[in-house]
This record gives structure tokens, sequence and C-alpha cells, in this order.
């Protein structure tokens, strides 16, 4: 998490707020989190606070970099403070539950498109479905 919430903020150009400092901490408590979640948080932390301002400031946060938004096939969106990197995600069939996962090593063909259409392309989104170890166990 940052070490300094506020003064990032102030540096974003962002004004700051119990609200937007709530959800920054409320993201880094649960990594992956839907906006449910992290309005759930927010109000434990600050009190009472509308969904729509959750959005808003989760929205805001994902616009200057401070937070990013995935959203899995067939899940809500998720966001997290992990920014400053490439990295991917494990996603459960079974139970959704999501994971970090660092970039693809090897032979990644996938990754490097054959035309890229005259694009610059800087970072590439994968994710990887499968079961978790908790839901193998229940299978069997």
């Amino acid at each position: 998490m940052l070490s300094d919430p506020a003064s990032v903020l102030r540096k974003r150009g962002v004004q700051v707020t119990a609200q937007r400092l709530a959800v920054l901490r409320a993201v880094e408590q649960h990594p992956h989190a839907t906006a449910d979640t992290v309005a759930a948080d927010v109000r434990e932390q600050i009190g009472a606070i509308s969904r729509q301002s959750v959005y808003d400031a989760l929205a805001m946060l994902v616009t200057v970099g401070l937070l990013r938004r995935i959203q899995p096939e067939g899940s809500p969106a998720r966001f997290e403070d992990r920014v400053d990197d490439n990295h991917h995600h494990i996603i459960c069939r079974d139970c959704g539950s999501l994971v970090d996962v660092d970039c693809a090593v090897g032979s990644a063909p996938c990754l490097t498109p054959e035309d890229d259409s005259g694009f610059q392309i800087d970072e590439a989104e994968v994710a990887y479905w499968g079961r978790c170890p908790a839901c193998q166990v229940a299978k069997t």
C-alpha cells in the first residue's frame, strides 16, 4: 500500500477525502474486492456512504492509476491496488476465488500478436481458469 496515500492523491491532482482514503484502505485489506465488499468495509471505517459514492471513488482511483479494475467473465468488477506491473490472475471456476500470478514465462506466442494493426502494445491481460485447492478437495 501507499505509505502516504493523501500525498499520492494530491500529487495526482485529486482532492483528499475521508471516503477516498477509506476506499484505498478497503482495497488494500481486500485484494480483488468487489464494489459491494469495498462499500461494506468503507461503512465500517467511516459510517454511512452511498453505493454511488463508492463507485465514483473507485472509478476515479482507477482513472488516476491508483487502483486496477478487472472483470473476469461471469463476475462483477473487482479492484486491486497492485498496479505497478503487468501481472495476471488465476480464477477458480467453482468458488470464484482470484489470485495474482506473475507474467507468463518462456515462449508465449499468444502474448505477441502476429499483426498488431499498428498498435503500440504495452500490456497483455491473461486470465487463467481452473479449480482452487479447496474446490479440488471438495470435488473428491
